[in-house]
């Protein structure tokens, strides 16, 4: 009758602790999607400004807030004037341009004038397919385009990976920028 009392009392005490630490872990997961798609939104990229800044037109183009610069996230491109600068802006316009995108954006309070986002449009070998191309990582990975870990504290551990990855692929292949052998920082 002891043993039986003790080892109940252990199995509840157990219990109880693997059903708190299962509720914790629920409510973190729970909580994930919307923290990360909460600012996902579809928009419409209508002109391109540099190889790393679009204007897009996200919802009813009547709203004032329907209008956004956006920058890309994680990335820097060759400012106007710069070697390359005219090659980023080109290859942006192509894979962008009058497409639809996902933009998911960093808080809209702490940038005031422009929006720091991964913008994620349709590849051109798939037109009909997802919008599964990060148009950040593609500069990155054709040299045009530097990585900055710093505007990047949204992406995951293994995005930032893959965006590191992708510049030192492009300075290996001395694609784009990496061509000169002291290439200007944008």
């Amino acid at each position: 009758m002891i043993a039986t009392r003790h080892f109940s009392r252990r199995c509840s005490t157990s219990a109880r602790l693997h059903f708190g630490v299962l509720a914790a872990l629920a409510g973190v997961l729970f909580a994930l999607p919307f923290s990360t798609h909460a600012r996902m939104q579809t928009c419409f990229v209508v002109s391109i400004h540099s190889g790393d800044t679009v204007t897009a037109r996200c919802g009813d183009a009547a709203s004032a807030n329907a209008w956004r610069l956006v920058r890309l996230q994680g990335i820097v491109a060759p400012k106007p004037g710069q070697p390359f600068a005219e090659q980023a802006r080109q290859k942006m316009h192509d894979m962008v341009r009058l497409k639809p995108a996902d933009v998911d954006c960093d808080d809209p309070t702490s940038h005031a004038r422009e929006r720091i986002c991964r913008v994620m449009v349709t590849p051109d070998s798939a037109p009909n397919g997802p919008r599964t191309l990060d148009a950040g990582l593609a500069l990155l990975t054709v040299g045009l385009a530097r990585w900055q870990p710093a505007q990047a504290q949204r992406l995951s551990p293994q995005e930032r990976g893959q965006y590191e990855f992708a510049e030192e692929e492009a300075r290996a292949k001395r694609a784009g920028l990496w061509k000169d052998s002291r290439p200007m920082r944008p």
